[in-house]
């Protein structure tokens, strides 16, 4: 079994029936698994070498000069963070891997200090921009397919919590001292969808519904998508929230990876969609805002006793 492959060569805004027909295609798959994988969505080949290449070239430096970067605050969500300084799932050991975290990039871009380089700066900008007009593409689908307006999504994510995070999986340095170990622990995103670029480099895996854990191979030139809980929440659990985790790298080959996650602003309301509660289907969630569920996510993982947070659901008649 694989995640399925859709192709968003032919969206186009200004002609709903080619949202209608992408709409039906994500909407069958992303129903199964919660991931899928896009081809079509924009973002050249170029510009995906270069981002990577530019992570690689940081993750490569000195920790000294890493650590110039740090990462020192989860409400700015920002900057470096070396190995084994977050844990994603509870109970488990710290994280192996490092990253490079960037919340709302561009009301930073001009605070010279927290770059490394004005090429790492400008080609993470340029990557970003990227990203927020494809995850706006996929966003407008996903309305059509839950019968709301295009832009119902779009609205809700200005910026604030838009978030990208340059990633890498050591192969060597660290020592994996049992089976609890992940490269990244089993989670599941926080917001309405996540796009990641993966490098060949293979370790990604998605929980099946029977609890059993399925590869999530690399395609080549596409991007997998995933729905995280506020997704899920206002879906009414029609598209899940799918735990997922990387597999150590040690002694396997050293992975890059860049996520990009499309998360609302703090103030939106996430309520379930009228299209998706009925008689039959009623809300399983209680309302909140996004602010509040995304925060409380993100302070945990900082934390070796990271609880595991999700939307809540709603008990007997509430």
């Amino acid at each position: 079994m694989s995640v399925p492959v859709i192709d968003f060569s032919g969206y186009s805004d200004s002609d709903p029936a080619s949202l209608r027909t992408l709409a039906d295609s994500v909407d069958q798959s992303l129903s199964s698994y919660g991931f899928i994988a896009v081809t079509g969505i924009g973002i050249s080949a170029e510009l995906r070498r270069r981002v990577l290449d530019s992570a690689r070239d940081f993750f490569a430096a000195p920790v000294a000069h890493k650590l110039e970067f740090a990462y020192t605050d989860p409400i700015a969500n920002f900057g470096y963070q070396a190995p084994l300084s977050e844990t994603l799932q509870p109970g488990r050991p710290a994280d192996l891997k490092e990253a490079f975290t960037m919340r709302n990039l561009l009301a930073s871009y001009t605070r010279s200090e927290a770059w490394p380089s004005p090429v790492f700066r400008d080609t993470a900008r340029e990557f970003f921009e990227a990203c927020r007009a494809a995850a706006g593409r996929i966003l407008r689908v996903f309305a059509v397919a839950l019968d709301t307006t295009p832009d119902f999504f779009v609205s809700k994510h200005s910026g604030e919590n838009l978030t990208m995070r340059y990633l890498h999986y050591p192969s060597a340095g660290y020592v994996v001292d049992s089976d609890a170990q992940m490269g990244a622990g089993a989670h599941t995103d926080y917001g309405s969808i996540t796009l990641l670029f993966q490098d060949a480099i293979g370790g990604l895996q998605l929980r099946r519904a029977d609890g059993s854990w399925m590869d999530v191979q690399p395609v080549a030139d596409a991007v997998n998508i995933n729905t995280g809980d506020l997704m899920c929440h206002w879906s009414n659990g029609r598209y899940p929230s799918t735990e997922h985790r990387v597999l150590p790298r040690i002694g396997h080959g050293e992975r890059y990876s860049i996520a990009y996650f499309t998360d609302p602003d703090n103030n939106t309301l996430v309520r379930c969609l009228p299209s998706c509660v009925s008689a039959a289907c009623p809300a399983a969630f209680v309302d909140m805002t996004a602010g509040q569920h995304i925060q409380s996510k993100i302070d945990a993982s900082q934390s070796p006793e990271a609880a595991g947070l999700a939307p809540t659901k709603k008990t007997g008649n509430a």
